[in-house]
């Protein structure tokens, strides 16, 4: 009976998988056009925590404290504008589709 049991188990476990059809699986979600943007304005702002935290350490002068806060700054402005541009032309983007009533994937490809 316990092996009985067994094989109808693994029989079922095998099977399952060729059963479950792609449409009844949930959808997954999309990945943020700005990930990579939101990863890297991230790794900017603790680079400008370490920066202040050396700083106040006394391992940095005020010039090089200045010089580095500085580019950080420019850094992260620039990442900051791409994050605009990205996120205005995905609404673009999904605007259209709504409008011609394409789905996203079919308006870029």
């Amino acid at each position: 009976m316990v092996i009985f049991l067994t094989v109808v188990v693994v029989v079922i476990a095998f099977a399952l998988p060729f059963v479950i059809r792609e449409s009844s699986l949930p959808r997954p979600e999309p990945e943020s056009p700005t990930l990579h943007l939101e990863d890297r304005r991230a790794a900017i702002y603790e680079n400008m925590r370490d920066l202040q935290g050396e700083y106040h350490m006394g391992k940095l002068s005020d010039d090089d404290y200045k010089q580095t806060k500085l580019d950080l700054q420019k850094e992260l402005s620039g990442v900051l504008a791409e994050m605009e541009r990205v996120v205005a032309a995905h609404s673009e983007l999904k605007m259209d589709s709504v409008v011609t009533g394409r789905d996203s994937t079919e308006a870029s490809g």
